[in-house]
C-alpha cells in the first residue's frame, strides 16, 4: 500500500486474547491496519482517536458491557459496528442491534462468514463526517447563484417532511436532524428510492450486502429478522408508528415501502 493511500482501519474490542489474536488476522488478511482493546472504556478510547471503518464489538466484556460500549461509540462515531457474542437469544441479537450494532454475528463463528461480513460493509459506502446539527437545512435541490446560475448543492430524497441527503448522509424531519446507524441510513435511502414499490427484506438484506440489484443471493432467516429489527429502531427514531405509518409502511408477508404522498399518516 503507498505512503499517498490511507489504510482501512479496524478497532477490535474483546477481552478474550485468543479471539483478539482471530480477529487480528482475519482483518490483517483484508487490508486493515488494526487497533486492538481488552476493555469497553479503552475500545471507545480506540474508536474516538482512530476513526475505524468497522469496529468489532463483544457484548460480555468487563466493566461495561458491549451493549453500553456500542451506545457510546454511537455518540462519537458512525463507524459499522459487527457484534460477535456466544448470547444467540433473539432477544440478544434485537437488543445488540437496537444498540446501534450493524451486524451481529454468534460465537464461534466462521472466519469466512466474518470476512464476507467484512467485505459486504466494504461495498457500502462508508458514511462522511456530518455537519454540525447548526448546519442543517431543508431540502432544496438547487438555488441560483449570484450569476443568475442554476447550483446544485443538495442531492437526496424527500418524502413528506422527511428528507434525506446522500452525500452528507443528512436525515431531517422537518428542521429536526435524525441521528441514525449506516444500517438505518441506508435502508432508509433504499425505501425512500422504491417510492411505493415493495421492498422485500430479502432484497433490502442483499442491498446492504452490496448485491446487484436482481440477485438472488441466498439471505438468511436471521438476516431477514435483523431486517426486521432495523426498521423497527428506524421507525422509533423518525417518530413513525407501524400502526399508522407516516413514513414506512409494512406490506405484510412481503416487505416495506413508502407510504402514498396524499396519505396523512398517523
Amino acid at each position: 500500500m503507498s505512503a499517498a493511500t490511507s489504510p482501512l482501519v479496524a478497532v477490535i474490542i474483546d477481552d478474550d486474547p485468543g479471539v483478539r489474536s482471530l480477529l487480528d488476522e482475519v482483518f490483517l488478511a483484508a487490508g486493515f491496519e488494526t487497533f486492538l482493546a481488552g476493555s469497553g472504556p479503552d475500545g471507545i478510547a480506540a474508536v474516538e482517536q482512530h476513526r475505524p471503518v468497522i469496529t468489532t464489538l463483544d457484548i460480555n466484556l468487563p466493566g461495561i458491557d458491549g451493549f453500553e460500549v456500542a451506545r457510546r461509540i454511537r455518540q462519537v462515531s458512525d463507524t459499522f459496528i459487527i457484534m460477535l457474542s456466544a448470547l444467540s437469544d433473539e432477544s440478544d441479537v434485537v437488543l445488540g442491534l437496537t444498540s446501534g450494532a450493524d451486524e451481529y454475528l454468534v460465537k464461534p463463528f466462521r472466519p469466512r462468514e466474518l470476512r464476507a461480513r467484512i467485505q459486504a460493509l466494504l461495498r457500502r459506502p462508508h458514511p462522511a463526517a456530518l455537519p454540525p446539527a447548526t448546519e442543517s437545512r431543508p431540502a432544496t435541490a438547487n438555488e441560483p447563484s449570484t450569476d443568475g446560475a442554476t447550483v446544485l448543492t443538495w442531492r437526496g430524497r424527500v418524502h413528506r417532511d422527511l428528507s434525506l441527503d446522500l452525500d452528507t448522509r443528512l436525515v431531517l424531519v422537518g428542521q429536526k436532524r435524525i441521528d441514525l446507524t449506516p444500517t438505518e441510513f441506508d435502508l432508509l435511502a433504499a425505501i425512500l428510492e422504491a417510492n411505493i414499490r415493495v421492498s422485500s427484506k430479502a432484497e433490502l438484506a442483499r442491498g446492504l450486502r452490496g448485491a446487484p440489484p436482481g440477485s438472488n443471493d441466498y439471505v438468511s432467516e436471521p438476516d431477514k429478522r435483523a431486517i426486521e429489527t432495523h426498521i423497527a429502531n428506524l421507525r422509533r427514531k423518525l417518530g413513525d408508528s407501524s400502526a399508522r405509518p407516516r413514513y414506512i409502511e409494512t406490506v405484510r408477508g412481503v416487505g416495506y415501502r413508502l407510504t402514498p404522498a396524499d396519505d396523512t399518516g398517523g
